[in-house]
């Protein structure tokens, strides 16, 4: 829709320019900094940033239903940079420039009700919230988008003809960082550091494809990141994983499209999201609590992180009591959700920054944590998918966390849930094969079901003079015989009955 032909009240908010008055604020000794340079941990304390917006009082003004308003007019705009996640941009980071921002289609992804019989067998309405339809198939581009797009001005500003970028990565962190940096022509390079046997091929083949340097270490991906850590502070490298704050409000879009996919009604919803390094739990926190303060929406829904029974230092920390709390890294046994299997998550102190904030503005709890084992995690991959969705492994982690939340009764059947598709299916297709192969390492503790086994059928009609095979076709009555013979088998094995 062009701009004359929106509502004239309208038209002077909905390209929006660049404001506000963005710091790094440290969450250890409260100092802040500007954001003129690449900043990652405080230089006076080591603790981790969060970004914020000092001069966010001025949002107020436009009021929540004004907002609510502009938001749904600007998604009709058909401009690039404000088509992904900026269609939100006063709120993740009204800094930028609109020629800065680097939209590759990421955001906005599909919100699809589970089928009918999926419903009835978890026990409640639920939802999916596709992010494995980003570009480069996870919800990472989400961060990644904010994250390149500031080093794109930060660039500009600076005159840097150059920049390299490095991340740590259990697989889609690498593919998104490559992705993106591939974008800037040239301009900015990508090295990734991955654990070597802990991703997908498929994922492996996305670095490799969008030219990232690659390199494989022993280890996990804690290890990697310690390396990565070390690159950053001793040399000239932009770091992008959620240790670097700007990835953490690109992914604060998440919230702000479920706000606007349920017209800003959440406040009874349950969102479940996989924990792994935790920026995105931050995120999804962090922006709701953006909306609620501003009066986008109308409450606070509850929030539900998902940890594997082979990863779950989020989940230890909230299990105690609040007086004995105590955060303790674990060490990580194998897990089907590879992108969740972080030992020392990162963003641990968000986490706990905006959890506090979260339930002192909701006047209670409204924020939990459950475990899952690698059984329900694999096994509910494969209903989802069995139901008509797209569910990768951290999918089938997030309906395990619903059904162990009804289970529990921390969610009660009837209450409406949406959970964080993370990635898309095809990405963990292997875990998937071997499943049905019964050859999944012994270390993940899954035994397949029969009953979600699926494997192919070979058919070879007995008893024919010639069968068919590549340049050598069956012709006349050879070929007549092998598609009756063959049929007839087929039908026999799906229990067809001849028409009448």
């Amino acid at each position: 829709m062009k701009l004359e032909n929106f509502p004239a009240e309208i038209r002077a908010d909905l390209l929006p320019r660049p404001g506000g008055r963005l710091v790094y604020h440290c969450l250890g000794c409260e100092r802040e900094y500007g954001i003129d340079e690449l900043l990652y941990t405080c230089p006076a304390c080591g603790s981790v940033f969060l970004i914020e917006d000092l001069d966010a009082g001025r949002l107020a003004a436009l009021g929540g239903a004004g907002w609510q308003r502009l938001f749904d007019y600007r998604k009709m705009l058909n401009l690039p940079a404000l088509k992904g996640i900026f269609l939100f941009h006063e709120f993740i980071a009204p800094v930028l420039p609109l020629e800065d921002i680097v939209y590759l289609g990421e955001g906005h992804t599909p919100l699809v009700g589970a089928s009918a019989r999926l419903r009835n067998e978890v026990g409640t309405e639920f939802f999916f919230k596709n992010d494995g339809l980003n570009p480069s198939a996870s919800f990472k581009d989400r961060g990644m988008a904010a994250a390149v797009s500031y080093l794109n001005m930060l660039m500009r500003k600076k005159g840097l003809k150059e920049l390299l970028s490095v991340c740590a990565s259990t697989g889609d962190t690498s593919a998104a960082a490559a992705l993106y940096a591939s974008h800037l022509s040239g301009r900015l390079k990508s090295a990734v550091l991955l654990p070597q046997g802990k991703i997908t091929p498929q994922q492996l083949s996305q670095a490799l494809g969008s030219g990232a340097s690659v390199f494989e270490l022993p280890g996990v991906f804690d290890d990697c990141m310690k390396v990565v850590e070390h690159l950053s502070e001793h040399y000239d490298v932009a770091l992008l994983n959620s240790k670097n704050a700007w990835r953490v409000l690109g992914q604060e879009s998440y919230s702000f499209e479920i706000a606007q996919d349920f017209d800003y009604q959440i406040e009874d919803l349950s969102l479940f999201v996989p924990i792994g390094n935790a920026g995105n739990i931050t995120a999804v926190l962090g922006g709701l609590l953006k909306f609620y303060r501003f009066g986008i929406i109308d409450g606070l829904p509850r929030v539900f992180g998902v940890q594997s029974s082979h990863a779950d230092p989020v989940f230890r920390y909230f299990a105690a009591p609040p007086e004995k709390r105590k955060y303790q890294p674990v060490v990580v046994k194998p897990s089907v959700a590879m992108a969740a299997m972080i030992g020392n998550p990162v963003s641990m102190p968000r986490v706990l920054k905006n959890v506090r904030a979260y339930e002192e503005r909701a006047g209670g709890p409204r924020f939990f944590v459950v475990q899952v084992d690698e059984q329900s995690i694999m096994d509910s991959m494969l209903i989802a998918n069995r139901n008509g969705h797209v569910a990768c492994t951290q999918t089938g982690e997030s309906l395990a966390g619903l059904r162990q939340a009804l289970a529990q009764g921390l969610i009660k059947p009837g209450d409406r849930a949406v959970l964080d598709s993370t990635a898309h299916a095809l990405k963990f297709s292997e875990f998937q094969t071997a499943y049905f192969e019964n050859r999944l390492d012994p270390a993940y503790g899954i035994t397949p079901r029969p009953e979600l086994v699926n494997r192919p059928q070979f058919v070879r009609p007995e008893g024919l003079a010639r069968l068919p095979a590549p340049g050598a076709p069956l012709e006349a009555q050879d070929l007549t015989a092998f598609v009756q013979a063959t049929a007839q088998e087929i039908a026999r094995r799906l229990q067809l009955k001849p028409k009448a």
